[in-house]
């Protein structure tokens, strides 16, 4: 297999290329340092796609039969993480390297060595991952629909692989009051914070932690004065549920929320964006990751289920076999202490090494 420490002087240019998703530009800067460090790793040529206006990595099939999943955007704004590559004892630190460079990188260096991969597997990495795959989600479930196995390059869970992801909804409500003078005439206005305030309590019922179905108001905006009924009042509401049923469920009640007061308009806008990735999906591909672990005389690594999402809920909604969580040992996903372990590094080439050429013997 190819050198790791190669990997690691790699994996700092990466990172020092900062992409945020929001920039265009830096994510097209990122993709491209990408294509140039495949280049050299690989033994075929990568390329820079563009789908719906963004850019991609593609290496390897164009029908794959093994999808290797990853992202290079970053929740990190411009110099917001600095310094922005840092090494102290066995941590490396900087902006995305958890979250997730390191594993892009280390599934790269896994297929180096595989002969005749590129005829049946693509290392994919997309830059809208952070801000919910809204360009790329066609593309992913259309490699899903073709593929035996989707491996996302996403961050362990201390080592362990993820067999369980919530999905998710996201909803803003926003309500439509009338304005008036808080002290002479509040009796004349219609009270946009109190009709929030209602609404607020009101969600915070739908929850139901036998399922792990959090609702979570988080942010909120009302009223212009402090001497004004507020006449107008935002919300937005993260919903994770290990179960797409319970996100049905609670799309459904969030959409018939009303106002109490009968002149009181309300506006609710979004929807579920990431359906759950359950057991159903992961647990055929993790048994057959333990077995070649365990053929190899190598420990296992253990299975997590999460709260957070990721492009694997789209992938294994499609249809396909998928397993998480294959990508860097580490802590800190959009934390500022987001770091990785170096030593871990080889191991977990390795792993995916014997793994995507155990699925390729099929």
């Amino acid at each position: 297999m190819a050198n790791p420490q190669n990997l690691i002087a790699d994996l700092q240019a990466l990172v020092e290329c900062q992409s945020p998703t929001e920039d265009l530009a830096a994510c097209q800067r990122v993709v491209e340092l990408a294509v140039s460090i495949a280049d050299r790793v690989l033994p075929s040529k990568a390329e820079s796609l563009t789908e719906n206006g963004r850019p991609i990595f593609w290496w390897g099939s164009k029908n794959p039969d093994i999808v290797l999943l990853a992202h290079l955007d970053t929740v990190w704004p411009h110099d917001s993480y600095l310094p922005l590559w840092s090494v102290e004892g066995d941590i490396a630190r900087g902006p995305g390297i958890f979250d997730m460079k390191a594993g892009f990188l280390q599934a790269m260096y896994a297929i180096a060595d595989i002969a005749g991969a590129s005829e049946r597997v693509a290392l994919v990495a997309t830059t809208d991952e952070e801000v919910g795959s809204q360009t790329s989600r066609a593309l992913i479930e259309r490699l899903a629909k073709g593929a035996s196995a989707v491996l996302v390059l996403e961050a362990s869970l201390n080592g362990k692989v993820k067999t369980g992801r919530k999905g998710t909804a996201m909803y803003k409500i926003t309500v439509h009051g009338r304005a008036s003078h808080a002290g002479l005439e509040p009796e004349k206005g219609i009270n946009a914070t109190s009709e929030i305030a209602r609404i607020v309590a009101h969600i915070l019922t739908l929850e139901n932690p036998e399922y792990g179905t959090t609702v979570v108001p988080t942010t909120m905006h009302s009223g212009t004065t402090t001497n004004t009924v507020p006449a107008l009042a935002t919300l937005d509401i993260d919903i994770r549920s290990f179960l797409a049923s319970e996100l049905v469920r609670i799309d459904k009640a969030v959409k018939e929320i009303s106002a109490e007061h009968p002149e009181a308009r309300i506006e609710i806008s979004g929807g579920i964006n990431r359906p759950p990735l359950e057991l159903t999906s992961t647990r055929e591909l993790y048994e057959k990751l333990e077995a070649v672990l365990a053929n190899a005389g190598l420990p296992a690594v253990g299975h997590a289920a999460v709260g957070g999402a990721s492009d694997g809920n789209f992938a294994a909604a499609a249809g396909a076999p998928t397993l998480d969580g294959l990508g860097a040992v580490g802590d800190g996903a959009h934390a500022p202490h987001e770091q990785i372990s170096l030593s871990s590094i080889p191991a977990r080439v390795e792993m995916l090494h014997l793994f995507i050429k155990d699925l390729l013997s099929v």
